[in-house]
């Protein structure tokens, strides 16, 4: 009996703890975030909702008390758990995308895909773990 091969899906390497924004966050709240140039996009979330994504370019000429809410956008930002792990790949290589939200058929957020600066894989939650802890002892704390 041959056991059929199922492809690696996206749920099989999304980050599973992505920090997360609260929806009245503001430019200036993003703009901090975005100091931290490992951080692509800005999840703004609210019961357990994905509402927007918003990449650094969306902050472009806003004032820094603007909501950020409404600078960003769910479409082309987000997947499916259940999506083919190499065909997202390709797109987001092609497309020069680094970061995809993934969120079930609710819009709850399940994780976050981010592809690494390579093209080539996908950081893992050891990964994520890891560039913390580096930051931390770094910073002398």
């Amino acid at each position: 009996m041959n056991a059929r091969v199922v492809p690696p899906t996206v749920a099989d390497a999304m980050h599973r703890f992505p920090k997360l924004c609260a929806p009245g966050a503001t430019v200036a709240d993003l703009q901090i975030l975005f100091l931290d140039r490992h951080v692509h996009a800005a999840l703004l979330v609210a019961d357990g909702r994905l509402l927007s994504v918003v990449e650094r370019g969306d902050l472009a000429g806003a004032t820094d008390d603007r909501p950020a809410l409404a600078l960003g956008r769910l479409e082309g930002r987000t997947i499916e758990p259940a999506a083919d792990l190499e065909d997202t790949r390709q797109r987001m290589v092609a497309g020069q995308i680094r970061r995809l939200a993934v969120v079930d058929r609710q819009m709850r957020l399940l994780g976050l895909l981010c592809l690494k600066r390579s093209g080539l894989g996908f950081c893992s939650d050891a990964d994520v773990a890891e560039r913390a802890a580096g930051r931390i002892e770094g910073s002398g704390q």
